[in-house]
């Protein structure tokens, strides 16, 4: 979706970021905002089609924010900002576009007869629990949009901020599908702080899965990214799987890194200053292009899958379902409390 798809309602299309009217750019004197720039607009459309060619096993998504504070070095979504005239690194850590009308658009459009009801997965493109969600507060406002209509959906997240929602999820939870996922590629402190410098540290992306599950909100963990020579040896993939196991995450879903233009020249300029002896090794595991070839990958799936299930875990398996207590209800533990299934990214 370009930038002149994203101007508000009978305004002139604009050819690049910084020209239009429709857009006001703020900055907040904080710490954890210091340094980026917000560009709040009010977008056109916030239902998104995935292109027919995706790999990505559902169809409609919403990404209420564009650009990301987590300023993960490998994120495939930084493509994405060239489209807006900004660059795929620098920027894209610190211009983040917030879609400020987002919650009464989505109202909007889960009303329109066209629309039938269809999953919706969030948190596909740019983490809808980032930072800037903690002053912009848009994630109440969609979920309730979807518990109104009990539409399903997904979120994928490494922001714990969405332990506030907690009682939202409950509620969705009782109505319709909902999944979520919480994204944890490793547990090695050092290599965090260097990788995913803006999102809040593994074990405490973990403690969310323990608190989620805790009150009855089923989460699974996407593995990812599993980082070649950095990230795989049997040492630590056992340490993250079993961290995972030990947070009572309902499954565990390994994915391999992925480098796509945007991010693989962010990522190997990373690469550069931290790790220049492992340039010519990934040179030759993505000569093939964006992936990791297949028989590294079938590798990495089978050993966690092998440590999931020794751990009591394992991957997800659609039909999964987990109870959600109704805290409304009169306590009873003979009640059986109605079911809710877990649609994982």
């Amino acid at each position: 979706m370009r930038w002149d798809n994203l101007t508000g309602d009978g305004e002139a299309a604009a050819p690049a970021l910084f020209s239009t009217d429709a857009v006001v750019r703020r900055t907040f004197d904080t710490p954890e905002f210091r340094g980026i720039t917000f560009h709040e607009i009010r977008a056109r459309s916030i239902v998104n089609r995935v292109p027919g060619a995706s790999r990505m096993p559902f169809e409609w998504t919403v990404n209420p924010y564009r650009g990301c504070t987590h300023a993960c070095v490998y994120c495939f979504a930084r493509k994405t900002h060239s489209y807006l005239d900004l660059d795929t690194g620098r920027d894209f850590d610190t211009q983040v576009v917030v879609k400020v009308n987002a919650p009464e658009l989505l109202r909007r459009e889960l009303a329109a007869p066209r629309w039938r009801g269809e999953h919706i997965a969030m948190g596909t493109n740019v983490d809808c629990y980032q930072r800037a969600e903690g002053r912009y507060q848009l994630m109440p406002g969609i979920l309730g949009a979807l518990v109104e209509r009990a539409n399903p959906f997904s979120i994928l997240t490494k922001g714990t901020l969405i332990l506030r929602d907690l009682e939202l999820l409950r509620r969705a939870a009782r109505v319709t599908d909902v999944g979520v996922s919480v994204s944890v590629g490793f547990t090695d402190s050092a290599l965090w702080r260097t990788v995913e410098p803006g999102t809040p540290s593994p074990e405490r992306r973990l403690d969310a899965v323990r608190t989620l599950s805790e009150h009855g909100v089923p989460c699974g963990v996407l593995m990812a990214p599993v980082i070649p020579f950095l990230g795989d040896s049997p040492e630590q993939l056992r340490a993250t799987v079993r961290a995972i196991a030990e947070a009572g995450a309902t499954s565990v879903t390994p994915l391999v890194l992925h480098l796509r233009p945007g991010a693989r020249e962010w990522f190997t300029a990373w690469l550069t200053r931290h790790h220049p002896r492992l340039l010519k090794r990934y040179d030759a595991l993505y000569d093939g292009g964006s992936y990791a070839p297949k028989w590294y990958q079938r590798r990495i799936t089978g050993m966690v899958h092998d440590l999931a299930a020794e751990y009591g875990i394992g991957p997800y398996e659609p039909g999964a379902h987990r109870a959600v207590p109704d805290p409304a209800a009169t306590p009873d533990p003979a009640d059986s409390p109605g079911p809710a299934q877990l649609s994982l990214l």
